[in-house]
């Protein structure tokens, strides 16, 4: 099989927010404690965080990690987490059914953000909170000082404000399993007061609106619009979030980035009718602030409710999923135009590319090498692909049998083609790049191989990324073999 990418530098979709590389750290399962935050391991630091998981997240150069939440936020006091830790209160976590022991909060996620080289989009309560709160939470973190909160920030160990610049306003909060669940009315106006507040107290936020849960929820797309109906001139994002899961068809799942090109598309649309209706000139931007592979997992076991960190969500990935991550990295940079901000949930243990043993070691999953893939190389500008590619039947439709997203690093000097291959066949893709002047190969990344295979603590490296040679284009053209079934990372050299 043959497919035809056509490059050129002036077909630009524009710069990536490099926020696009984003992930997310919720107070789940063993996502904070026995994964980032372990006191009492061999690697953990002064303030026990896990050094070992840190070394493996600064690899990704990820810019941006959101928390607490995720489900748990619609039910959380932030106060709480705050001061002595010894003064701080259990709670129960209504959304996890666990208990929350409130040793890992605002301030210790301010330090580990700082020492892990990325920067914190904290999601405020908007279940059982209020607007106030929300300003409160800006106040303490954000205010230099001179108020009560900022005061009792500086108190508490941290002079210098933690400046987070990106907020959520509340989490999903159409989902009757949400804490405080809302109707799109409800939400939208309490959702207007805390940004209104909240910026109020610091101009210089950015703040993210949610979306729908889910496309198939019921209030899906109409939500949206309800909700920045309310919104619109306060809030910077609208917030959606996107899994997908293995069905029993590799061809469905793997195409499973066509779908999120259309889901995108419907939230974009919904935006858009807004600012029509509201005669803005601004245009709303998307935080795709949840979005990973999910399936055949579940939450904690009956003996284990209302306990601390039990096991949530352990989900085990093999390289069929990892390929599918792949193809939805690919959509994501086609669509960076709109899509500026992105969190792959989740980072650590909790349906996630790094898993954890309490006391013991640390693995990458196979996830984990296409985000890496992205985040190191897809940063400058996102290019159109032109693509000719054969088409294949899927449940949702047609979808390309091979699907590509290019970035232009002009900083760098480099050009990266990344590709996924559906087609259960080799195939050859035949490149034109004409219109950069010279163009040397670097390398040819390939991830494919036994589509059930997975990394585990005893094989940690048995699903990692291979080399395949590259031959050099003459005059800007060339052919590349895509194997079957596989994830392709094509660098070159301007």
């Amino acid at each position: 099989m043959q497919v035809k990418l056509t490059i050129d530098k002036d077909y630009t979709l524009g710069g990536i927010d490099e926020r696009l590389y984003g992930s997310f750290i919720e107070h789940l399962g063993r996502a904070v404690y026995t994964g980032i935050f372990e006191p009492g391991h061999d690697t953990a630091d002064e303030q026990g965080f896990r050094r070992d998981i840190m070394a493996l997240i600064r690899r990704l150069n990820i810019p941006i990690i959101r928390y607490p939440g995720g489900n748990f936020v619609s039910g959380y006091r932030w106060m709480d987490g705050i001061g002595p830790k010894e003064a701080r209160p259990r709670r129960l976590d209504y959304a996890w059914a666990s208990v929350e022991p409130n040793l890992f909060g605002i301030d210790e996620f301010a330090d580990w953000c700082k020492k892990a080289g990325t920067s914190a989009m904290v999601a405020v309560n908007l279940g059982t909170g209020t607007p106030q709160q929300a300003a409160d939470l800006v106040e303490y973190c954000n205010f230099p000082g001179g108020t009560y909160l900022s005061d009792l920030r500086i108190k508490n160990g941290h002079k210098d404000p933690h400046s987070f610049r990106v907020w959520c306003l509340g989490n999903e909060m159409d989902g009757p399993w949400q804490t405080g669940a809302k109707t799109a009315d409800e939400y939208g106006r309490i959702a207007c007061e805390a940004a209104k507040m909240m910026k109020w107290v610091d101009p210089t936020i950015e703040l993210v609106a949610c979306g729908s849960s889910s496309a198939e929820m019921p209030t899906y797309p109409a939500w949206d619009r309800k909700v920045l109906e309310h919104t619109y001139d306060q809030v910077d994002f609208l917030s959606m979030h996107r899994y997908y899961g293995f069905k029993g068809d590799v061809t469905d799942y793997l195409a499973s980035y066509a779908d999120l090109d259309a889901f995108l598309s419907a939230g974009i649309a919904a935006a858009d009718y807004v600012k029509a209706v509201k005669r803005s000139k601004k245009t709303m931007k998307i935080s795709l602030d949840e979005w990973n592979a999910w399936y055949g997992t579940s939450g904690p076991k009956k003996e284990e409710t209302w306990t601390v960190a039990p096991p949530i969500h352990e989900q085990t990935y093999n390289l069929m999923d990892a390929l599918c991550v792949g193809g939805l990295l690919c959509t994501m940079i086609n669509r960076s135009d709109r899509v500026r901000m992105a969190c792959l949930a989740q980072l650590v243990n909790c349906l996630a590319i790094l898993m954890t043993q309490p006391g013991k070691s640390a693995y990458a999953q196979t996830t984990y090498y296409p985000f890496l893939h992205a985040s190191l190389f897809g940063r400058g500008e996102a290019l159109r692909p032109i693509l000719k590619a054969p088409k294949v039947e899927t449940a949702r439709g047609e979808a390309d049998a091979v699907t590509a997203a290019v970035t232009f690093n002009e900083e760098q000097g480099e050009l990266t083609v990344f590709a996924l291959n559906l087609a259960q066949e080799d195939t050859v893709l035949q490149l034109s790049a004409r219109s950069f002047a010279a163009l040397s190969p670097i390398e040819h990344i390939v991830l494919d191989g036994d589509l059930f295979a997975e990394n585990t603590f005893d094989q940690p490296e048995n699903v990692l990324p291979r080399r395949a040679p590259v031959a050099p284009l003459e005059k800007g053209v060339g052919c590349v073999t895509l194997p079957r079934l596989s994830w392709n990372v094509l660098r070159y050299k301007i």
